[in-house]
């Protein structure tokens, strides 16, 4: 058997499904031949509760695995449940670039959310993003999405990350013992949780804008209480001979 099997619709008697669901093996066969497709996956979550949950407990979690498998099987060994019922927004978190809203997480930028094909996420980048005392923690950061000409702003690089067994590190530690505050009110675009700024925090290293191409005064992101990262920096420009090398 594929998938543990659920006998009883778990909403509401209005339901069109009420009467009966696809046997959820056949759904993991279905969705395993489209490669777990995160926009199908979306879309049928959308259906109802019976498949949103179907959805967050198996499907978002497979194209998880199928996405990064080397990232997922490190971020759930040594013991780490950390992701374990968060699938769904790290699936989210792997394609979606959240962009900004004026007015919200970082002030008056406003650029749209989109989903992006590929991203590459480095463990080693992560590890420019933590101060030195914290590198022993594991963060997955991904390159900035570039944002190019936004006017008085520059270009801008938006990027996004999962810390390792965040409930245990050494970063949400010196966060609490710093005595962080969290945003009053900006939530996770991911998982909904409180975020902490790493900024106001002062945990932000000279290293990161060294990593990520970018202004030193430029950078700043923050950190839910689940692990999920997301910042943003102002990028440097290209010198004349690198703007050569990429156009050849």
């Amino acid at each position: 058997m594929l998938v543990a099997k659920q006998y009883r619709c778990t909403h509401s008697a209005h339901c069109i499904c009420i009467k009966g669901h696809l046997c959820e093996d056949a759904l993991y066969l279905v969705f395993q031949h489209l490669n777990w497709n995160p926009r199908l996956i979306a879309v049928m979550s959308c259906v109802c509760k019976w498949f949103d949950e179907i959805a967050k407990r198996v499907l978002w979690k497979e194209f998880c695995l199928a996405r990064a498998p080397k990232m997922m099987l490190d971020l759930q060994s040594c013991g780490s449940h950390n992701i374990d019922g968060n699938w769904k927004a790290l699936g989210k978190l792997l394609i979606y670039c959240t962009g900004s809203t004026k007015g919200g997480l970082f002030n008056n930028l406003s650029i749209p959310g989109h989903f992006v094909y590929r991203t590459r996420f480095s463990r080693t980048s992560g590890k420019s993003l933590l101060m030195p005392q914290c590198r022993n923690d594991v963060l997955y950061v991904s390159d900035p999405c570039e944002h190019l000409d936004q006017g008085d702003e520059g270009d801008i690089g938006f990027f996004r990350g999962i810390f390792k067994s965040f409930s245990v590190s050494r970063v949400k530690r010196m966060l609490i013992d710093k005595g962080a505050k969290f945003h009053p009110t900006e939530v996770c675009p991911y998982c909904k949780a409180k975020l902490w700024s790493m900024l106001q925090a002062k945990m932000i290293p000279r290293s990161a804008s060294c990593r990520l191409g970018s202004y030193d005064e430029y950078v700043e992101y923050f950190v839910c209480l689940n692990g999920h990262m997301l910042g943003v920096c102002t990028l440097l420009p290209l010198s004349d001979s690198e703007a050569s090398e990429v156009e050849a």
